[in-house]
């Protein structure tokens, strides 16, 4: 069994500067993660840009450079995480997947075993796993493989994220070949019928994508139109000169009701009116994603809300189980309106190395907490 005093879960951005914390100030630690580090930038479609800026993204302290002085790709991103890990000397345990958690005493027992990926993307699509983070404890399942080990910790940090499953709508259809909740990118759909389901970034940017790759593309929302505060401001105008062109569909106030072979039928959102059947050969479901929160039943973390926020005290980032903490955005829960970004949860790494030393002081505040591109 591996011994250390703080045991971190998760390693993309503020799990890292967590780790960068500790390190600091000579806390022993060991980070684990389930597939490399930053995963989830991962399974985001090839060149998406963040809607955050450089400087609001970065870590550590660390600026991160861009060519064009603009908005970064999720591929620049994970290779500036990468250069992190290296020029703070970070140690993480990559692939290692938590399967149980146990208190023992005054410690928690936390076994893991190996992952070919990360929690959550296209990966895992589909599968129904059991576990705290996507396996039955103690058995291998298709997201792991043989070759368990335990760690005890006197503290933990579960710094998860909150992305690890699409927010399924539960019509029948859902789970055909050619239906996906997660866009590959525009290639795929080059010359083909392409209805997507969605009003917020993820479905704005496939959109208009996949009809500069040559696709028909239609778009279903159940909202009257896009909503300002949700969309990219330089994606909305956009898209809207599109759909008034009639160059990509628009069926606004429309909820799918089943997906068929060729074909998905819509009805009206207010739940009155008739159905509207519109053909199609693929269906991107860009309905967002929810947090998998089995991670912290198994601590015993209590979740709070619609939303199942673990709970925790702001001011420590420590949950109602003394002695583990939550950091970044996996204390949002299931964000219906994210709230929780990397720009606004650096702090989060601040107060947990804060409570853990002992150190005296308040945290720093949120330095673009309140901005109103957040």
């Amino acid at each position: 069994m591996h011994e250390t005093d703080v045991l971190i879960v998760g390693a993309g951005p503020i799990g890292l500067e967590v780790a960068a914390g500790l390190k600091r100030a000579g806390v022993e630690y060991v980070q684990i993660e389930a597939g490399q580090v930053g995963a989830t930038f991962g399974w985001w479609a090839p060149q998406t840009r963040f809607f955050s800026s450089p400087e609001r993204l970065a870590i550590c302290g660390v600026p991160i450079p861009s060519v064009d002085q603009g908005k970064i790709t999720g591929e620049e991103y994970r290779a500036y995480l990468r250069e992190i890990v290296r020029q703070f000397g970070l140690e993480v345990r990559r692939y290692r997947r938590v399967v149980g958690a146990r208190r023992e005493g005054d410690a928690f027992v936390v076994r893991v075993e190996r992952s070919r990926h990360g929690v959550g993307g296209m990966e895992e699509a589909g599968r129904d796993a059991h576990g705290p983070q996507g396996t039955a404890p103690g058995q291998s399942g298709p997201a792991a493989a043989s070759g368990g080990e335990e760690y005890r910790a006197q503290r933990v940090v579960l710094a998860i994220g909150n992305m690890h499953r699409p927010r399924m709508l539960g019509v029948a259809g859902e789970g055909l070949a050619h239906v996906s909740h997660y866009f590959e990118g525009p290639h795929t759909y080059f010359g083909t019928r392409v209805l997507i389901v969605g009003g917020k970034n993820s479905a704005v940017e496939a959109a208009l994508r996949c009809w500069r790759a040559g696709a028909r593309v239609t778009v279903s929302y159940r909202g009257e139109r896009f909503d300002e505060q949700r969309v990219k401001y330089w994606l909305r105008p956009e898209i809207e000169w599109l759909i008034e062109r009639g160059e990509i569909g628009w069926l606004p106030r429309t909820v799918v009701r089943e997906i068929r072979e060729g074909s998905v039928v819509l009805g009206e959102a207010s739940g009155r009116g008739g159905a509207t059947e519109v053909e199609t050969d693929f269906v991107l479901l860009m309905t967002g994603y929810v947090q998998d929160p089995r991670l912290f039943g198994a601590f015993g973390v209590a979740l709070e809300g619609p939303e199942r926020r673990p709970a925790h005290d702001a001011r420590t980032m420590e949950t109602n189980v003394p002695g583990v903490y939550v950091a970044g955005t996996a204390c949002g829960g299931s964000q219906e309106r994210t709230r929780y970004f990397i720009e606004n949860t650096h702090v989060h790494a601040d107060r947990i190395v804060r409570a853990i030393t002992g150190a005296g002081g308040a945290a720093q505040a949120p330095e673009f907490g309140t901005l109103e591109e957040s």
